[in-house]
C-alpha cells in the first residue's frame, strides 16, 4: 500500500507544455497567416520603381497609341505605319515625346495604387481569418482604379495627349513648348478643370482596369507558382512577368471605349471646337460617324502596352516586395 501512495510524479512522464496560440500552422506559413503584411507604403514604393521602368521601355507605343486613336481621316494604316511616318516626319525622339508626364504620372500613379489597394485590403479583411473575399479584392482594386483617376492619371494624360497630339519639327511651332507649359495654358485658357477633361470615362476605364488586374494577379500566383502574399516566397522574375501580363490582358479588351473617349474628350479641351459634350454622346457620336469598330481603335497597341507593361512593373515590384519580406517579414527560427 505503501507503493501505492507514493507520488505520482516519480513515475509518470513530464507533462509538456501546452501549445502556443500564437504560434501559426506549416499551412497558415504557407499562406502568410503567420506573418503580417507587406506595409502600404513598401508596396508603394515597389511600384513607383517599377513605374519608372515601364515608362522608359514603353514610351513608343503609347504615341502610335494616341496617334492611331486621334486619326479621324485615316492617314496612318496601322501600328508599323504609323510608327515609321512619325520617324520618318518627326525623328525618333519623337516617338518618346511626352515621357516627362508619362513617366511621373507612372510612378506616382503605381504608388498610390498599389499603397491604396493594400489600404483598402486591410479594411476588407476578414477578423477571424486574416483573408481577403474575392468581393473584397475586386471593391479593393476598383477603389485603388478611382483614386488613382482622380487624383493623378487624368491630369497627366490630359497633358501627354496633348503633347502626343502636336505634330512638327520645330518647337518654336508647336502650341506646347513641354509639360509645364501646356498644363499653365490648359489651366489659363480652359480653367483648372481642364487638366480634368474626360475624368468620367477615366474614371471607368481605370477602376474596372484596377478591379480585374489585382485580382487575376493574385490568381495566377497562386494557381500557377503556389505563391500567396505575405509567405515569404518570391517569384523569380520571369515568374512575375506572366502573372503580370496574363494580369494585363484583360482590362484593354474590357475598357476600349473608354480609353477612345477620354482620348478624344482630353484631346479637345473645354474651349473653342467641342465635337463632344460628355462621356455618353462621344459615344454615340463615334459609333454613328465611325463605326462600332472605332470604339476599340488602338485596342492592339494597348494590348503591346499594357500586358508588357504590367509584366515589367510586376516584374521589378516583387523584388521589392519580396526583398521586404524575407529581411523582415520571416518568422524568427528558435
Amino acid at each position: 500500500m505503501a507503493a501505492a501512495s507514493s507520488s505520482p510524479s516519480s513515475s509518470a512522464p513530464p507533462s509538456m507544455p501546452p501549445p502556443s496560440p500564437m504560434a501559426a500552422s506549416p499551412a497558415d506559413d504557407r499562406r502568410g497567416g503567420g506573418r503580417a503584411p507587406v506595409p502600404p507604403y513598401v508596396k508603394a514604393a515597389a511600384g513607383s520603381l517599377g513605374g519608372v521602368m515601364e515608362a522608359c521601355c514603353l514610351q513608343p507605343i503609347d504615341v502610335i497609341k494616341t496617334r492611331l486613336q486621334l486619326d479621324r481621316s485615316g492617314a496612318y494604316r496601322g501600328i508599323a505605319h504609323c510608327g515609321a511616318t512619325v520617324v520618318r516626319s518627326e525623328g525618333t525622339r519623337a516617338l518618346w515625346k511626352g515621357l516627362t508626364p508619362f513617366a511621373t504620372h507612372l510612378t506616382l500613379k503605381y504608388a498610390l495604387r498599389l499603397g491604396s489597394n493594400a489600404v483598402l485590403q486591410s479594411a476588407f479583411k476578414d477578423p477571424g481569418t486574416g483573408k481577403v473575399s474575392a468581393h473584397g479584392r475586386l471593391a479593393s482594386g476598383f477603389g485603388a482604379g478611382v483614386l488613382e483617376a482622380l487624383l493623378i492619371v487624368t491630369p497627366f494624360e490630359v497633358v501627354k495627349i496633348r503633347l502626343q497630339q502636336q505634330k512638327g519639327l520645330s518647337p518654336d511651332l508647336l502650341r506646347y513648348k513641354g509639360p509645364i507649359h501646356c498644363a499653365r495654358t490648359i489651366v489659363r485658357e480652359e480653367g483648372l478643370f481642364g487638366l480634368w477633361s474626360g475624368a468620367l470615362p477615366t474614371v471607368m476605364r481605370n477602376g474596372t482596369n484596377q478591379a480585374a488586374m489585382f485580382t487575376a494577379k493574385n490568381t495566377f500566383d497562386i494557381v500557377l507558382w503556389k505563391k500567396h502574399e505575405g509567405d515569404g516566397k518570391v517569384l523569380l522574375p520571369w515568374q512575375s512577368m506572366v502573372s503580370g501580363f496574363l494580369a494585363g490582358t484583360a482590362g484593354p479588351i474590357c475598357t476600349g471605349p473608354f480609353d477612345v473617349v477620354k482620348t478624344r474628350l482630353m484631346a479637345q479641351g473645354r474651349t473653342g471646337d467641342i465635337k463632344y459634350t460628355g462621356m455618353v454622346h462621344a459615344i454615340r457620336t463615334i459609333y454613328s460617324e465611325e463605326g462600332l469598330r472605332a470604339l476599340w481603335k488602338g485596342l492592339l497597341p494597348r494590348l503591346m502596352r499594357i500586358p508588357p507593361g504590367q509584366a515589367i512593373m510586376w516584374a521589378v515590384a516583387d523584388q521589392v516586395m519580396g526583398l521586404y519580406e524575407r529581411s523582415y517579414l520571416q518568422p524568427a527560427h528558435l
